[in-house]
């Protein structure tokens, strides 16, 4: 299995999902987190699950979504940096990776 670090700019993004969906449901803000996080089983143990992030075309930057929230990730040889966790109606070619 392939190592997964979280960078600070996906942690951030993990505290401001929560911090919108709580606003409604602290309830439902958690079980959106956790369905985020239990992703990375998944692309720890099959790194190239994700599919190629069509606004960048690099092959080694993926995405897997959950829910309405894209998970971009890098994969290097012996490890995985989860980038940014963004919605869906983002548009990535108007923010850094």
């Amino acid at each position: 299995m392939t190592e997964v670090l979280w960078t600070a700019q996906a942690d951030d993004d993990l505290a401001s999902i929560y911090q919108y969906i709580s606003r409604d449901s602290e309830h439902y803000a958690r079980r959106m987190i956790e369905r985020i996080l239990r992703r990375e089983a998944q692309i720890a143990e099959y790194p190239l699950s994700g599919r190629v992030v069509p606004e960048i075309g690099d092959s080694q930057i993926r995405e897997i979504v959950e829910g309405s929230y894209r998970i971009i990730y890098k994969v290097f040889p012996n490890e995985l940096h989860v980038l940014t966790i963004v919605h869906g109606a983002i548009d990535l070619r108007k923010r850094s990776l």
